[in-house]
This record gives C-alpha cells, structure tokens and sequence, in this order.
C-alpha cells in the first residue's frame, strides 16, 4: 500500500472545481463506450493524457487501486468516483498560466508570438473544419479580441479571451 506525503494529501483532498468535473464526465462518458459506467485503468490512462496529464501505466495503476480500495471497490474497472479520485490531485497542481501559455502556443504553431488567420486557417483544417469556416469567419473570430488592431491575437488578447467574465475556462 503506497502511504501519501502531507503535500499529496493537501490536494488529494481538495475538491474539484464545476468545470473539471464536466471535463472528466464529459472525457469519461467518451471512454465508457459500453455505457456500464466503469472504464479500464489503461483507458484512464489515455483519458489523462487527453487532457494534458503526463502520467505512466504504473502511477495511474497504483492511484486506481489505492482509490478503490479507500472505497471498498472490488469490481473490475474503474468508476467515474474513482476517476475524480485519481484527478483531483492532477487537477489542484495545474498551473494556469502554465496551461494557457501551452495553449497559445497550439494556436500559435509557426511560434510568431500571435495568433494569425494563417493559424486559425492551419487549426480549421487540422480539426476538419476548413470547409465550413471561411476566412471571412476565421477573421472575424481575431477582429473580435484584437484589442490593438494589429491584425493578430496577443497573449495579452488571449489571457482575455481565456479568462474573461463567463468563460467556461477555470482559473
């Protein structure tokens, strides 16, 4: 049985946030295909990696089991309680402006410190979206934020878009 520091601890227990619960039910309910309501370790270990966790076969393993055996869980897989379980920890350490700056950085794929329409142009064509959007489109999503003008989105336009009143983006 793996004993916890007081550090793990302290965020083991901390509760998840109403957007990273949606997140792990909506990520769960993709993953349990055959709709039983339990998904396999290996599974969970893809799912964490979705969401941008770097974890190993072995350390998700280890929390699963030390998760269902806190509660008495003996049936195969894992449930979506045990999911929260192994996550909140993962959840609590996430540095946010490490996470947006990982993100700016999708968007920002030719690395010019802006997200330009040949960005948003390269993003729609990599998620299969590049013949419903027209430039027209894609041009009007960086008039919107493009606070200076300067035909781009900043960082600094970014963090806004991100973290503004409303967004669905915890923080």
């Amino acid at each position: 049985m793996t004993t916890m520091t007081k550090q793990q601890q302290k965020h083991h227990n901390r509760p998840l946030a109403p957007s990273d619960l949606l997140e792990l039910r909506e990520s769960f309910e993709i993953f349990d295909d055959e709709k039983t309501g339990r998904i396999t370790t290996h599974s969970l270990k893809i799912m964490a990696r979705a969401l941008g966790f770097r974890v190993t076969r072995d350390k998700i393993m280890e929390c699963a089991d030390d998760a269902k055996r806190r509660r008495n869980d003996a049936e195969p897989g894992v449930d979506f309680a045990t999911v929260c379980d192994v996550m909140a920890g993962r959840y609590a350490k996430r540095n946010p402006e490490q996470e947006l700056q990982k993100a700016f950085r999708l968007f920002d794929d030719d690395d010019t410190g802006g997200i330009t329409l040949k960005n948003l142009k390269s993003i729609a064509r990599q998620l299969g979206e590049d013949d419903r959007l027209s430039d027209d489109d894609l041009r009007a999503m960086i008039d919107e934020f493009d606070m200076n003008q300067d035909g781009e989105i900043s960082m600094e336009e970014f963090r806004f878009i991100m973290f503004r009143e409303g967004s669905t983006t915890s923080s």
